[in-house]
């Protein structure tokens, strides 16, 4: 049997098109291909670039990241702080801690060129301060200390410029000094307060913390975070004028006590402290009703 011409240039024509989708790449396989050398293409340009590092990385808010083991806070309640250590003003004057520390102080260690959690943590500050009953420079004294020893004095002077503006005039440049220092009185500050930082290249991992000392130099309290409440300052301030060091007086007063932001002062919580004395009452009549009638019955049946 004789097979037409026009099947044999079918079938030839079939096999080439079969031969030629055969030979082209599939086309998922190619554009995961390129997807694959457009990331590596980007890993490597990221690291040949000099990377920037987050807030994560730079700073701990308030515990250290896990990278980094040198990194964090000893709390170190009732510790004092050498006050012989001298560090420089924002005039680039030296003056001793025991020249400054001679009243409840606030002790806020930074870096200035922070451009982060400290810059937030100093205008958290900068708003607190003047809801104080206090006034800063007479009842009590505020130490900004830089703990990155290449900073200037003309560094601090700006700082204060701008956060003495931002409490809108109400605290006294002598209430919140500004200071920078050598590595020396720096590390024997910040580790007598148990506070521990890392450079990262230009920049510091740190807590994010401040504390307060009493007039001889005793740490009473520490404070965490940049959200700075006015009764926990009031209330560190009141603990370190009388150099009471815990936590018992100040949940005790928080109990009792609510704080007033317009009055600026504490004001006395009548419901919550009334309702604890209804309650306790409560509380003795009721053992009263039960261990008196205990013994009552046992004398009966004697």
């Amino acid at each position: 049997m004789k097979i037409p011409a026009r099947f044999h240039c079918m079938h030839q024509l079939q096999a080439l098109a079969l031969l030629a989708a055969l030979a082209l790449p599939l086309p998922a396989q190619g554009v995961e291909h390129q997807h694959a050398a457009g990331a590596t293409e980007l890993q490597h340009h990221d690291e040949a670039a000099p990377a920037k590092p987050s807030v994560q990385a730079t700073h701990v808010h308030p515990a250290p990241a896990a990278s980094t083991p040198g990194v964090g806070l000893d709390e170190q309640l009732g510790t004092r702080i050498p006050l012989e250590l001298t560090f420089r003003d924002e005039d680039g004057k030296p003056v001793r801690l025991a020249e400054l520390i001679t009243k409840p102080t606030v002790i806020a260690p930074v870096y200035y060129r922070c451009p982060n959690v400290c810059h937030f943590l100093q205008g958290a500050l900068a708003q607190t301060l003047p809801q104080l009953q206090q006034t800063a420079g007479s009842d009590y004294q505020v130490l900004s200390i830089s703990f990155d020893a290449t900073e200037t004095p003309e560094i601090a002077r700006r700082n204060r410029d701008t956060y003495l503006t931002a409490a809108g005039g109400k605290v006294p440049a002598a209430g919140w000094r500004f200071l920078t220092g050598d590595p020396p009185a720096i590390m024997a500050l910040t580790g007598a307060a148990g506070y521990r930082f890392q450079r990262v290249g230009s920049d510091f991992q740190h807590p994010v913390v401040i504390f307060v000392v009493t007039p001889d130099g005793t740490i009473v309290r520490y404070l965490h975070g940049t959200h700075i409440l006015p009764k926990d300052l009031a209330l560190a301030l009141a603990e370190a004028k009388t150099g009471h060091v815990g936590t018992t007086i100040r949940k005790m007063v928080q109990y009792c006590f609510s704080y007033d932001p317009e009055q600026k002062t504490y004001v006395f919580n009548v419901l919550r402290v009334s309702a604890t004395v209804i309650l306790a009452t409560l509380g003795i009549f009721l053992a009263y009703l039960i261990f008196g009638g205990h013994k009552k019955s046992k004398g009966r049946t004697l």
